[in-house]
């Protein structure tokens, strides 16, 4: 009796989470309690779970079939028959999730949530949905999800995206002039003012360039990568090692003959001290290979030894040149 009680506990505290979080006043404060709330017992987080999954079933409802949901789990009196939660929690669950996706419904409200990393920090958050996003050093993205549709917008920096599938509510992230519409997907995005890159680790993905038209978009699955480079007219795609696609989450900023531009912009999301091009020369260089992001200034002490490029130090910036600048005329 009391690890039953135990448990429908736990999954009434997980239902107020899950609001919670959904909360437009949320703050990453109220991440950090959540956390910390999970942390305390390995039932805490299966409950959430629980109650993330029963979310996910009623989002997929029809409002008719959520009330007769709601009506059988949440009687006037919980039958003890039902199994798959304990009664007297299913009920507080089911009302309380209900309720608030009912009133979404009926108000077409949009929830909007901004999340943001600092300078070589990463961050995780879990979103109404269920789907998990790992947000790079200097990443920012808002959120705007709807009763039909669940949009991310990758205003600069890196993410990783773990995604629930739902075929009735897409899931679209935009960065820049690109937009990457979840199949059934893990994958990260990169976005370096207009470069993007799009990473797959499992599933599929519809990529699309605004610019393009409709002629120019694709779909990528698990072991590629498409780059979209606005000097050219059209999207790259290549193979790439589906573990590799967040390198960085392990500490290793990972670039396949990217230019040296977009290098240095992403090296300074894990970088107190910015790295600056000092000649526009040095832009047409492309660099392919790893840089350990707790291990940036051994890369740079080694640089010069791969790209034709001087390393030095002025006004408190780290200043790249080039080894053989043009003479000036006299």
């Amino acid at each position: 009796m009391m690890a039953n009680t135990s448990h429908d506990q736990n999954l009434r505290v997980a239902a107020d989470w899950w609001m919670r979080l959904r909360d437009p006043a949320a703050t990453e404060r109220t991440t950090e309690q959540w956390l910390a709330w999970t942390d305390e017992d390995p039932a805490h987080l299966t409950a959430f779970e629980r109650v993330t999954e029963l979310a996910a079933r009623l989002q997929a409802l029809g409002e008719v079939s959520r009330e007769r949901l709601i009506a059988e789990f949440a009687p006037p009196q919980a039958s003890p028959r039902r199994g798959w939660i304990p009664a007297a929690a299913a009920a507080a669950v089911v009302l309380a999730l209900g309720s608030v996706m009912g009133w979404q419904a009926m108000s077409g409200s949009v929830a909007t949530q901004d999340y943001a990393s600092a300078i070589a920090t990463q961050r995780s958050v879990t979103l109404e949905d269920g789907t998990r996003i790992t947000l790079g050093g200097a990443t920012k993205l808002t959120t705007r999800f709807s009763s039909g549709r669940r949009e991310v917008e990758l205003s600069a920096g890196e993410a990783y995206f773990e995604v629930v599938h739902n075929a009735r509510r897409p899931f679209v992230v935009h960065a820049g002039d690109v937009t990457i519409e979840d199949i059934g997907t893990a994958f990260n995005v990169r976005r370096t003012g207009s470069y993007v890159t799009v990473a797959m680790a499992e599933g599929r993905v519809r990529v699309a360039d605004a610019t393009g038209g409709s002629h120019n978009s694709l779909e990528a699955v698990a072991g590629q990568s498409v780059t979209y480079d606005p000097a050219h007219a059209a999207m790259n795609v290549t193979a790439s090692d589906p573990a590799e696609a967040a390198a960085w989450r392990n500490e290793r900023l990972a670039f396949d003959n990217e230019p040296l531009s977009v290098v240095v912009a992403n090296i300074n999301r894990y970088r107190a001290q910015p790295l600056r091009i000092a000649d526009a020369d040095l832009n047409t260089l492309t660099f392919t290979g790893t840089v350990k992001a707790d291990a940036i200034d051994d890369w740079l002490q080694a640089l010069p030894q791969v790209l034709p490029l001087r390393v030095g130090t002025v006004g408190g910036e780290t200043v790249l040149s080039d080894a053989h600048p043009k003479a000036q005329p006299h």
